[in-house]
């Protein structure tokens, strides 16, 4: 069965007013997506309920982040039983900027993500490698690491509610941004690291999406790659390019 090519923005602490998120998605609701691409973007959580309301054209939201408990004294934190229950069906988890600057490890993200399938939340598990790590060679291990502490708290079902974000740490923001013939070396050994660890049934299924500086003149090549599957879009999002971004696959 073929893979559903998604599309997602990451908005991250973007833009500053709730007006300015409603435009955001003004821009969405008037555009001709392509129907066939599943759309997701993910805002700041302050602006998920008022863009819940907002949002036409099937574009679907996701929560940036959530914990793995669901209530209790935990200042600070959103749970993903409070998501489900507001209507939002995904969830963003293990950024490289919640691993780098909060510190959360690989064990923390599967904590996060077995919480959140248990709600039946549906989960964008973000993976990548430094630039140092890149240049030693050592890609492909760094990104079965980190998905090695999901994998052993996952069940095989749970892989249909997972979209894989191969994110190389090197290429978020930078305006650099990997080949086309890297993503597809990477996610190629993903699929493959998931075929032996999981099933080639789940391997052949999961989506495996390309974030990293990802833009309307880059998007056209990298989604002609085979195990690209679509993309996480982080500052192009906030564009009116995020709309040729989101077409990208369409004739």
């Amino acid at each position: 069965m073929a893979r559903q090519f998604f599309v997602g923005g990451n908005f991250k602490m973007n833009p500053n007013t709730r007006e300015q998120s409603l435009a955001l998605a003004e821009v969405l609701n008037n555009a001709q997506l392509d129907p066939a691409t599943e759309v997701v973007i993910a805002p700041p959580s302050l602006y998920l309920l008022s863009l819940k309301e907002k949002l036409k054209n099937n574009v679907q939201l996701a929560a940036q982040n959530a914990y793995f408990k669901v209530s209790g004294a935990f200042t600070g934190e959103t749970s993903p039983s409070q998501l489900v229950d507001a209507g939002i069906p995904y969830v963003i988890l293990g950024h490289s900027e919640r691993r780098t600057l909060f510190h959360e490890t690989s064990e923390i993200v599967a904590q996060k993500t077995r919480a959140a399938l248990d709600v039946s939340l549906k989960v964008i598990l973000c993976i990548g490698e430094t630039l140092d790590q890149r240049e030693g060679g050592k890609t492909a291990a760094v990104c079965e690491e980190q998905l090695k502490a999901a994998v052993a708290v996952l069940k095989e079902a749970d892989w249909s509610n997972v979209v894989i974000a191969y994110e190389p740490v090197w290429a978020i923001g930078t305006g650099k941004v990997a080949t086309s013939a890297q993503a597809q070396e990477t996610h190629a050994d993903i699929r493959s690291y998931l075929s032996k660890a999981v099933s080639p049934a789940v391997a052949a299924s999961t989506r495996i999406i390309y974030g990293g500086s990802v833009t309307a003149s880059n998007c056209k090549e990298l989604s002609t790659q085979a195990d690209v599957d679509g993309f996480l879009v982080g500052g192009a999002s906030l564009k009116p390019e995020f709309v040729n971004i989101i077409n990208s696959k369409k004739e």
